[in-house]
């Protein structure tokens, strides 16, 4: 019970639930009817700072520039290389990755492109 008392002022004492204010005079707990005078709320304020690292981070949105991580040479991106034969040109060596595209009870999807001609095809 002692968890109840340390919460905020728009939140039911009772069951934690966020009060409504159903009218001028009180605001009250859409579950238990818990009622707050709308005397104590008066003058308080709530504030909320947002920063755009945080929105970033909700968003999984990567940086555009990362602070002390400036790449001096860009590595060239080598992949993993399978023996198959490409069906555009007919070489035999595929750079390939793998990708979840589905739900996660379902295969990985293998994207592949030729070394060669740059074609690239997928094989799920």
């Amino acid at each position: 019970m002692e968890y109840c008392y340390g919460r905020d002022f728009l939140f039911c004492d009772m069951c934690g639930t966020q009060l409504l204010l159903s009218s001028p005079k009180y605001a009250e707990c859409p579950f238990c009817g818990f009622r707050r005078p709308a005397k104590e709320m008066k003058g308080r304020e709530i504030r909320y700072t947002i920063t755009a690292e945080d929105i970033r981070r909700e968003l999984k949105i990567e940086p555009f520039v990362q602070v002390g991580t400036v790449p001096e040479q860009e590595e060239e991106l080598r992949r993993p290389v399978a023996n198959k034969i490409c069906p555009n040109c007919g070489h035999n060596e595929l750079e390939y990755y793998t990708k979840q595209m589905r739900s996660a009870d379902e295969g990985a999807t293998t994207f592949y492109e030729c070394r060669k001609c740059k074609q690239g095809f997928r094989e799920q």
